[in-house]
């Protein structure tokens, strides 16, 4: 049985299709998959990989800075202000911003920005495959 899923940023709809399964880490709860017929479910996203298994088989990749997940019915919304589908994901520059970010985290351990930033680019590293090795602050 399929649900609908889509990314929503405050510009539009990046993704709209139907899947059997959609998994991603939330705040405090680390990752969780949602199948059709799910409980209706609304949690805040850390930076992370997102992945939809459509119908068809394929499974697509997405990065997320963070935002929201709601799940309601037959129905996956992905809400975030900075999202990237894995194809459009440039993973020299994710790999870059890692070592910047690190770099800023080593420098200040407690820079809340070097921490998102640390899992931003692991998160678009993960989507593409690329595996970082690195450790991130889940």
């Amino acid at each position: 049985m399929a649900m609908q899923v889509e990314f929503v940023s405050p510009e539009d709809i990046m993704y709209s299709g139907e899947g059997t399964q959609v998994t991603a880490r939330t705040r405090g709860g680390g990752e969780i998959a949602f199948l059709t017929g799910h409980e209706p479910f609304i949690g805040s996203l850390v930076p992370c990989e997102v992945r939809v298994s459509e119908t068809s088989g394929d499974v697509k990749r997405f990065a997320v800075r963070g935002g929201f997940v709601s799940v309601n019915g037959s129905k996956v919304t992905v809400l975030s202000d900075a999202a990237v589908h894995a194809a459009d994901v440039d993973a020299a520059q994710a790999q870059a911003d890692l070592v910047d970010a690190e770099a800023a985290l080593e420098a200040d351990p407690s820079d809340p920005e070097a921490k998102i930033g640390v899992q931003w680019a692991n998160a678009r590293l993960a989507a593409v495959g690329s595996g970082t090795g690195h450790a991130t602050d889940h």
